[in-house]
C-alpha cells in the first residue's frame, strides 16, 4: 500500500504546455493544499483586478513623455460600484467628457487610440504602453494620422465608438482590460472598428484578446493589429467581414 498522500495526476505533463488548472492530482477525495491555496490565490488576485483604480494621471505622464498628446476622459458611471452594476453606463462618457471632445477643433484623424480600464486596470498598467510602443512607430512609417490618446476611467468597449465619432476618426482602436480569468487577471484586449458610431455591434469589430507576456506577446499583437488597420483602411469596413489573415512574423499564414 502507498504512503504518499497526494496522488498524481496523469495529466500532469500536460501543464507545461498550459496554464489551465488540470492534472491537479488528489488527496483523499479532494485537491491537494497547493492546488487549493493556488486557486485561492488566482480567485483574489481577478477579484483585486476587477476593483483596482487605474491611475490614469500617471499614465497620461507616461504617455506625455513619449511625445504624444493624451485626452482624460470618463465615462457615465461615477464610481466601480456603479460601473460593474451598469455595464450601459461604461459606454458613453459622462456629460464634461463629451462636452471636452465636442469642443476641440475636428482634425479627421486616421485613428485614434481609446485606453478604458474595463474590467482589469491591472491589464492596463502591465500592458498598454508596452503595445504602443510597438505599434506607434509602425503608423509614423505609414503616415497615418492618429488623434490623442483618449484615456477613459470606468470604460467599457463601446465607450470607443461614442469618442470616435465625436472626433470623426475613421478607426477606433480601444485597449481594455479584459475580464479577469482564475490564470489571466491581468490578459489585455484590443478591439477595433471601422467608422465608429453610437450603436456599433460586437460583430462590426475585430478583437485581438489575452495580450500580455503569458499569452499573445507585445510583437505579435501589434503586428496583428497594424495588419487589420490596414487592411479596415483598405476595404472600409471591420467585424465579421474582416478576416485576421496576418501572416506571420518570419513570413506565411498564422
Amino acid at each position: 500500500m502507498s504512503d504518499e498522500i497526494t496522488k498524481p495526476d496523469p495529466w500532469r505533463a500536460l501543464t507545461r504546455y498550459t496554464q489551465a488548472r488540470i492534472g491537479l492530482g488528489r488527496a483523499g477525495a479532494s485537491v491537494p493544499t497547493r492546488a487549493l491555496l493556488d486557486f485561492q490565490l488566482a480567485h483574489a488576485q481577478a477579484r483585486d483586478a476587477v476593483h483596482r483604480e487605474l491611475d490614469l494621471e500617471s499614465l497620461r505622464q507616461q504617455i506625455v513623455e513619449r511625445g504624444w498628446q493624451a485626452v482624460v476622459l470618463h465615462s457615465a458611471a461615477a464610481d466601480r460600484q456603479t460601473y460593474i452594476q451598469r455595464p450601459d453606463l461604461g459606454r458613453i462618457l459622462d456629460d464634461a467628457s463629451k462636452s471636452a471632445l465636442e469642443s476641440r477643433t475636428p482634425s479627421l484623424p486616421d485613428v485614434v487610440f481609446i485606453i478604458a480600464d474595463g474590467l482589469s486596470a491591472w491589464a492596463i498598467e502591465q500592458h498598454a504602453l508596452p503595445l504602443l510602443d510597438r505599434i506607434m512607430p509602425r503608423l509614423d512609417d505609414a503616415r497615418w494620422r492618429v488623434a490623442p490618446t483618449c484615456l477613459v476611467s470606468q470604460g467599457r468597449v463601446a465607450i470607443g465608438d461614442e469618442i470616435g465619432a465625436l472626433l470623426a476618426a475613421s478607426l477606433s482602436v480601444i485597449l481594455i482590460g479584459e475580464r479577469p480569468g482564475l490564470s489571466s487577471p491581468d490578459s489585455l484586449g484590443i478591439y477595433l472598428t471601422w467608422e465608429p458610431m453610437p450603436g456599433r455591434t460586437n460583430a462590426e469589430r475585430n478583437c485581438i484578446s489575452n495580450v500580455r507576456p503569458k499569452g499573445l506577446s507585445y510583437e505579435l499583437a501589434a503586428h496583428r493589429l497594424f495588419h487589420l488597420m490596414t487592411a479596415a483602411r483598405q476595404r472600409r469596413l471591420s467585424g465579421v467581414e474582416l478576416k485576421d489573415d496576418a501572416p506571420m512574423l518570419g513570413g506565411g499564414p498564422v
